[in-house]
């Protein structure tokens, strides 16, 4: 699977924390989410909203999008990131 490298870090960072972010999430949203979900190593779709401040009506075809693309999996509440 192809990525794309997101440094997570600020430019006074000494450390090298960076996540990768899979070709094919074009949307902001997703992006966003799925970077929120590897940093955090999972989250609930309530967590999702208080953190990002998307709307839940908003977050609930993200997170399918991404679990139709195998980038994402559900652990019972919890949603999580499976590629990195």
């Amino acid at each position: 699977m192809s990525t794309t490298h997101l440094d997570t870090t600020g430019p006074d960072a000494s450390d090298d924390t960076s996540l990768d972010v899979p070709d094919g999430l074009n949307s902001a949203e997703s992006k966003l989410v799925y970077v929120f979900l590897a940093a955090a190593e999972g989250a609930t779709v309530e967590e999702l909203h208080e953190a990002l401040d998307l709307r839940k009506i908003t977050l609930f075809p993200v997170l399918d999008t991404l679990a139709e693309r195998e980038v994402i999996d559900r652990d019972g509440a919890r949603y999580v990131a499976t590629a990195s």
